[in-house]
């Protein structure tokens, strides 16, 4: 109990220095949020003070507050889900925008990422259990792939896939023209989705699958030379056996806590693969907050990235200790 209690601690610790660092980091910066909003209301007339007061009641600021009570006014516009209200599309509340994007972030990603780690520990057990075998030479290929940039090979997969074949959309989330009002709840929605996702999906598991692969190699090929395997072949323990209750459960410790982070960043999405297909997720979320200096739109969406990261390392943290029981006792 008290593995579990150290972890819960650790990580209300880390999330609260996450979330003030993601207050004051901003405000650090050179810039200010306030004077670019300024700037752009000025270049439709004059700023009247109505607008003036009204940009301060915006960003939640104003002469008289101090840091201090801006720090704590932030902390309770998020524990109450406000977010801010998005400078450069404005006035959509930044909770609506992270909202509406978030969703095809986690499909996609989550499901790529999924796959590419299923497919990349089973070849690794695999490749690993049938070592110096003629099976070895899935590596080379493996590890090619991923030394390709992903971005690059996604540009790849639109020129050959898109451009010249014409087999897949070049851009968007889903057919446009279709669906002239937006996402719906039906299953011809779904089929154009899943069709316009198909490439950046398989970008993200042709880029990182080599890297499970070759990682759970190594570590079933260290795991098989230990003397407890040698102790359960020689008891005469089927290979069947042998091969997932002591190899491959030993083996695959390293992998699940590299899981928690890659399935932590699934919220941040491949920014780059994002934008080259114009695929709306929060990676060309963040791109254009980042762009048009939309600070309170990088805040939320720093936020919410922060946040998935810690809670997907706090649930591999338990897994981590349920299924390995040394983890709770030398903690």
């Amino acid at each position: 109990m008290k593995y579990y209690a150290r972890r819960l601690a650790f990580y209300a610790i880390t999330l609260w220095a996450a979330i003030s660092l993601n207050f004051f980091l901003p405000r650090l910066m050179p810039g200010d949020a306030e004077d670019i909003f300024r700037a752009k209301f000025a270049q439709t007339g004059d700023l009247t003070p109505a607008m003036e007061k009204a940009i301060q009641l915006l960003f939640g600021s104003s002469d008289e507050s101090s840091l201090w009570d801006q720090y704590l006014t932030y902390w309770n516009n998020i524990l109450h889900g406000d977010l801010g209200t998005s400078l450069t599309k404005y006035p959509a509340p930044v909770a609506e925008l992270i909202a509406q994007a978030l969703p095809w972030t986690l499909v996609l990603v989550g499901l790529a990422t999924v796959l590419s780690f299923i497919i990349g520990i089973a070849l690794g057990v695999w490749v690993g259990w049938r070592r110096g075998t003629w099976v070895d030479g899935v590596i080379p290929g493996s590890t090619l792939l991923q030394s390709v940039p992903y971005f690059w090979l996604a540009l790849i997969l639109v020129a050959v896939f898109s451009v010249n074949l014409a087999w897949f959309p070049i851009i968007g989330g889903y057919d446009v023209f279709d669906f002239p009002d937006g996402p719906e709840a039906s299953w011809a929605f779904v089929s154009s989705a899943i069709y316009h996702g198909f490439l950046p999906a398989l970008t993200i598991v042709l880029s990182s699958v080599g890297g499970w692969l070759l990682g759970m190699r190594n570590m079933m090929v260290s795991t098989l030379s230990e003397d407890y395997i040698t102790t359960a072949e020689a008891k005469g323990l089927r290979p069947s056996r042998v091969l997932t209750t002591y190899a491959t459960r030993n083996a695959i410790m390293p992998s699940l806590a590299g899981f928690s982070v890659s399935l932590g960043f699934v919220v941040a999405g491949s920014i780059v693969m994002e934008q080259v297909f114009s695929y709306p997720g929060i990676g060309k979320l963040m791109i254009g907050a980042v762009e048009g200096k939309d600070f309170a739109l990088m805040q939320g969406v720093f936020l919410v990235i922060t946040i998935t990261v810690l809670a997907a390392n706090f649930l591999v943290d338990l897994l981590y200790g349920f299924i390995d029981p040394r983890a709770r006792h030398n903690d």
